[in-house]
């Protein structure tokens, strides 16, 4: 399949490829759908096998964050970054502002903030080049680094989605299984383990790890062996993928929940997940505290307003599993639908206007 079938099957506008020479730099923006507003979304770092995979996940990603922001009720569209290399070792200030002259090139489309890989000081470096980024400095008047938001939004759903499956939100005793404790998850483990949670870990970072350990009293697990650890909840919180054909032979917990992107390797694993009774929070409806955060600030950053706004991803996870009930439907097509409803709704009203408008225009027209 050619990038623009692949493009046309799920109906994305844009793809750009940014290279720099000078400083490395090999970005890639995927822009998937603009009905609600401008795309926002991430910049994500990692070493990629291929450029192909590099692009494959930008596109997946994208779209991902066309239906976080619309089941998150923000007037946003959905577009994604990612820049290949090792954020550990190949970044530099030459290749952020580079990359933060193609985004000013945009024009607005396509709005930034940090991801897996990057940092706040990263999106500063961006900002000197374009105002089309958020998550920067709290010194510019932004919310600063997200990753403690995201981690709240991730925390109340997974209270919502423990009420599904246990009739009680209260996490005191449950065992919880957190796969990666990079930024979000690290502080996700601090919400759990000052509720009583009993915390089990891995990371393919050592040092990570240890500090989970150190001070949440984890214990700690090999990352091939986390999905088939006794627990009541799986969160997921670090690469997607984690549900598929293996770890399913050998999950054991009654929950998924977690802050990772992409979480179902296919649809069909949610649809196995629901068959099974596991309660599945759908990942980009349970992970949008944080661009919930950020997306304040384009309208003059108030803390307390976006937390509040961040605390109802559990209404609306409560709102998820009452579809899933009542219409005999997997969670995550659940999730779907509300997203798309809103998008739809609004490509209705956008194309009545239209039309008004091109009447009116006419009628001028022909009263002249």
């Amino acid at each position: 399949m050619s990038w623009f079938e692949a493009m046309e099957q799920h109906d994305y506008e844009e793809l750009v490829l940014c290279q720099d020479r000078n400083s490395g730099l090999k970005a890639i923006i995927a822009i998937h759908d603009t009905t609600l507003g401008p795309a926002l979304g991430g910049t994500r770092m990692w070493t990629y096998a291929s450029e192909e995979a590099a692009i494959e996940d930008a596109l997946r990603l994208a779209r991902g964050m066309t239906y976080k922001n619309a089941v998150s009720g923000l007037n946003l569209g959905g577009g994604k970054t990612v820049i290949i290399g090792d954020p550990r070792r190949d970044k530099n200030e030459a290749m952020f502002r580079a990359f933060g002259r193609y985004i000013q090139g945009l024009n607005g489309r396509y709005i930034t903030a940090e991801d897996v890989g990057t940092t706040e000081e990263d999106m500063n470096l961006i900002h000197q080049e374009t105002d089309y980024v958020t998550g920067i400095s709290a010194s510019y008047g932004s919310s600063g680094n997200p990753s403690p938001a995201t981690a709240w939004g991730v925390y109340r759903g997974i209270k919502a989605a423990a009420k599904e499956a246990f009739g009680t939100d209260l996490l005191e005793g449950k065992t919880i299984a957190v796969q990666g404790v990079g930024n979000v998850a690290m502080h996700l483990c601090k919400y759990l383990y000052e509720e009583g949670a009993h915390l089990i870990v891995t990371d393919i970072h050592k040092d990570s790890v240890k500090l989970a350990v150190e001070r949440f009293g984890a214990k700690a697990v090999d990352p091939a062996d986390i999905t088939s650890v006794a627990c009541d909840i799986y969160a997921p919180c670090a690469l997607g993928g984690t549900i598929n054909d293996d770890t399913l032979k050998t999950l054991k917990a009654k929950v998924i929940a977690g802050c990772a992107n992409n979480q179902l390797l296919e649809p069909r694993h949610g649809e196995e997940l629901y068959q099974r009774g596991i309660v599945y929070a759908p990942d980009y409806v349970i992970n949008a505290g944080g661009v919930i955060n950020i997306a304040d600030e384009l309208n003059g950053y108030h803390e307390d307003r976006a937390w509040a706004k961040i605390g109802e991803i559990y209404t609306t996870l409560e709102k998820i599993f009452e579809s899933s009930r009542t219409e005999g439907i997997a969670s995550y097509v659940a999730a779907d639908r509300l997203a798309e409803q809103r998008i739809e709704m609004m490509k209705n009203t956008r194309s009545t206007f239209l039309q008004n408008s091109h009447h009116a225009l006419s009628a001028r027209r022909l009263r002249k």
